[in-house]
């Protein structure tokens, strides 16, 4: 039988700004259906998609058995060009002119860097002003663009679905294929749209939206599914709170979320290193202009949610979904904690209650009880959901003229050193110098304990990143997830607070 033969040129420049076979005004069609279906390469019988990949990013952790998979082979990457590679996980956020002190870490990210140089791969190392998380380097360097497929072995890879591309987290076997092929073989998760409408209420963020979210949905309510962003909220945010938003997608066990380009999009790209330029600006715009769902697109599943019903959020538990209005107490009915595996509402399994209790043993708080007021010991400013620029500009408008609270560990990191540098150009330094708070090199830091910042066991944290499992930012420490406003009004009070008190 003879094979269908594939025309991979074909394939790579029907992924980049050309006009989509689907969709158009009345063609029935979601923004996920059009980036999709246009970069399918076929369709195997009873099977999964291959799927052509415009963009693969690389880190330390997940990428060495990908190379030594392809090693073992003989395998060189197919396109070399569309794979780029960047320490960030286990870098420290303080002396990285020095050698790295921990062994692991060290050699991780060393591995990162020869296996990068062996197979032609561009690669941004540590003492590079290149460097930083990669889900937050990769959109300010315009390498993550509307209409792309993109991935990473990471599940926050859903970051860059904001840009208006398809993007999610992958295993290390499928980064190898990846590698091979500049394909991946996937079967086409479903769709949902999530819209929120109205007007954010003062001090709420697109965190506190995420987490909001996550409580109404669960952390599995969207699994199977590929969320698009939609509402009056959604349209309203900023790129950084879009990215913000899309980082957390897979929290709610979402394959990945993104929200529709539009002149917000454009204007962030816009003039950024790898973004097309003159005559091939104008023809990427008018592609992306299409990048929308139809008014007549049919989804899986839709959800809608009004704006004046989230307040800044808190965390309480040990999965992201376990969250509360900052204003409000803990819930004493278990029916009311969202639950793994079930939408709120529905009668909790004997095993949910037990996993409802285990956790609030272990964060040290009890039923019924209100967090405002609550000790604190550390907090986080950074990670790929909250290490931007306007992250550091909302941190510092509540700092400004107080002081750190003398008993707080504060560690603030920037995203990148892009990030750094805008930080030190608007005087946010400054600022947060004169309150009592130092900066850090940018990386990963706090947020999975993989460097030198990890917080000590049983000591309680105020973080802006995406977790807040068991041991996550340390052994036996424990974290409250929140926005950069409430990260700092924590910061400076010593205790968890209300920012709308200090706006």
């Amino acid at each position: 039988m003879m094979k269908k033969k594939i025309d991979m040129e074909k394939v790579s420049s029907k992924s980049n700004r050309t006009p989509l076979p689907l969709g158009g005004d009345g063609g029935g069609f979601t923004l996920f259906d059009k980036i999709w279906d246009c970069h399918v390469v076929q369709n195997v019988p009873d099977g999964p998609t291959q799927l052509y990949i415009d963009r693969l990013y690389c880190h330390e952790v997940t990428s060495p058995q990908a190379f030594d998979g392809m090693r073992a082979r003989g395998l060189r990457c197919f396109r070399p060009e569309k794979i780029f590679c960047m320490p960030d996980h286990n870098t420290p956020t303080h002396d990285q002119d020095k050698p790295i002190a921990d062994p692991v870490s060290k050699a991780q990210v060393d591995a990162l860097e020869r296996n990068a140089k062996e197979f032609g791969l561009t690669h941004y190392g540590m003492n590079s002003r290149d460097n930083g998380i990669i889900h937050v380097v990769g959109p300010e360097k315009g390498l993550s663009l509307p209409g792309m497929t993109i991935v990473c072995g990471d599940s926050h890879t859903s970051t860059h679905g904001a840009m208006g591309a398809v993007a999610f987290g992958i295993g290390t076997s499928e980064v190898e294929m990846v590698m091979a092929s500049q394909c991946i073989l996937q079967q086409k998760p479903k769709s949902m749209r999530i819209s929120i409408n109205g007007q954010l209420q003062k001090g709420v963020t697109a965190k506190d939206v995420a987490l909001y979210l996550m409580a109404q949905l669960t952390t599995s309510g969207a699994t199977g599914y590929f969320v698009e962003y939609a509402g009056d909220v959604v349209r309203d945010l900023s790129m950084e709170g879009r990215l913000t938003l899309c980082n957390l997608s897979i929290e709610m066990g979402a394959r990945g979320g993104f929200i529709a380009p539009d002149e917000t999009t454009f204007n962030y790209i816009k003039g950024r290193e790898y973004a097309p330029k003159g005559e091939e600006w104008d023809k990427a715009v008018a592609y992306w202009r299409t990048l929308k769902s139809d008014d007549d697109a049919v989804f899986d599943k839709e959800l809608t949610y009004d704006a004046a019903d989230i307040e800044p959020r808190i965390t309480y538990g040990t999965n992201p979904g376990m969250g509360i209005g900052i204003t409000e107490s803990i819930p004493s009915d278990p029916s009311n904690h969202p639950r793994l595996g079930e939408a709120s509402g529905t009668s909790p399994k004997q095993g949910e209650t037990e996993g409802v209790s285990r956790a609030l043993r272990y964060m040290g708080f009890r039923p019924g009880q209100k967090l405002l007021g609550t000790k604190v010991d550390y907090v986080f400013l950074g990670a790929c959901t909250n290490g931007r620029i306007e992250d550091f500009r909302a941190f510092a408008s509540i700092v400004k003229g107080r002081h750190k609270a003398k008993d707080v560990v504060a560690w603030l990191v920037p995203g990148s050193w892009a990030v750094d540098s805008q930080i030190r150009e608007e005087g946010l330094d400054k600022v947060l110098a004169e309150a009592g708070f130092e900066i850090r090199q940018p990386g990963c830091s706090a947020c999975l304990a993989m460097n030198d910042d990890k917080v000590p066991a049983g000591k309680l944290a105020v973080s802006t990143s995406n977790r807040n499992f068991e041991g996550r930012q340390g052994p036996g420490s424990r974290t409250i997830l929140a926005s950069p406003l409430t990260a700092a009004a924590a910061a400076v009070t010593g205790v968890i607070t209300d920012p709308r008190e200090l706006l």
